[in-house]
């Protein structure tokens, strides 16, 4: 016998789209598509961006509020491209991969641009969305930039 949420006095099912927030093109692109998909599928849209310690040079505060500002960009954007979704910032101090992989547990559906700001810039697929599309425990989209300007024009 099957037991739904209202029979259950349970809430409903919150469905989730995690999206890795990075400043690149590939993950402007990537939070673009996902907005759609969370517009389409009434989703809460979770922005994931991270940052490697061993990597930065300037102090915590400065990083936190770099991400922070990412966010409130990407957040912005979603309102403007898709004004009904609920969009949900999150930082983390670690590897970006790593991050993204362990937030696409209990997700519908984990979204990635295919090439992010670092490494090397002539390859098709960032050493992050092969390892999340290696890794997630959801299913994954990996954006490329030029794939969501056609994909999206013809909708809200």
């Amino acid at each position: 016998m099957t037991t739904t949420a209202a029979e259950s006095g349970d809430a409903a099912p919150i469905h989730r789209i995690v999206v890795g927030i990075d400043g690149s093109v590939g993950g402007d692109r990537a939070l673009e598509w996902a907005a759609a998909q969370a517009a389409r599928s009434g989703a809460v849209l979770e922005g994931h961006a991270s940052y490697d310690p061993g990597y930065v040079f300037i102090s915590r505060q400065e990083v936190q509020m770099s991400l922070q500002k990412a966010l409130d960009k990407a957040a912005a954007h979603v309102a403007e491209i898709a004004p009904g979704v609920t969009f949900k910032g999150v930082t983390h101090e670690g590897a970006a991969a790593k991050d993204l992989i362990d937030a696409s547990k209990g997700a519908d559906l984990l979204v990635v641009g295919s090439r992010g700001l670092g490494g090397f810039a002539g390859l098709f697929l960032g050493s992050v969305s092969q390892q999340c599309a290696l890794h997630a425990h959801c299913p994954i989209v990996i954006v490329h930039p030029s794939e969501v300007r056609e994909h999206t024009k013809d909708r809200p």
